[in-house]
């Protein structure tokens, strides 16, 4: 789907069912109508839903967009963090005490940022 924000003077659609600011429907009306409108109250047009007849636009101050857009960042940044993710990490049973040391502040940075932690030892030659 498109970023969310003003569509601008561009409608593609000739009849939208327009939404004031405050979420109070408007009804239908000439795309003209919806343009003259957002002009008269200094707002914003924003296209919320697209696939249905008319399509539905929203008028919106430039703080109501920001806002709208920090909340859709948000969701989609808490619903990517939901994924597992996993960390390997590999050690042969004649590692260096200073390497030792280096594998194990990596194991413990990631441990931190909650990450899946697997150690794989080898048996050395």
């Amino acid at each position: 789907k498109t970023a969310f924000g003003s569509v601008g003077r561009r409608i593609p659609y000739q009849t939208v069912h327009v939404i004031n600011q405050d979420g109070e429907s408007l009804g239908n009306m000439h795309r003209a109508e919806a343009l003259k409108l957002m002009d008269q109250h200094d707002l914003k047009l924003v296209l919320l839903r697209e696939n249905v007849e008319p399509p539905v636009y929203r008028l919106m101050t430039g703080q109501q967009i920001h806002e709208e857009q920090l909340k859709r960042a948000e969701k989609k940044k808490s619903s990517t963090k939901s994924e597992m993710v996993q960390k390997e990490l590999s050690f042969s049973s004649a590692i260096a005490k200073n390497d030792l040391d280096t594998k194990t502040k990596q194991i413990a940075q990631w441990i931190e940022k909650k990450y899946h932690v697997k150690i794989t030892i080898r048996q050395a030659k």
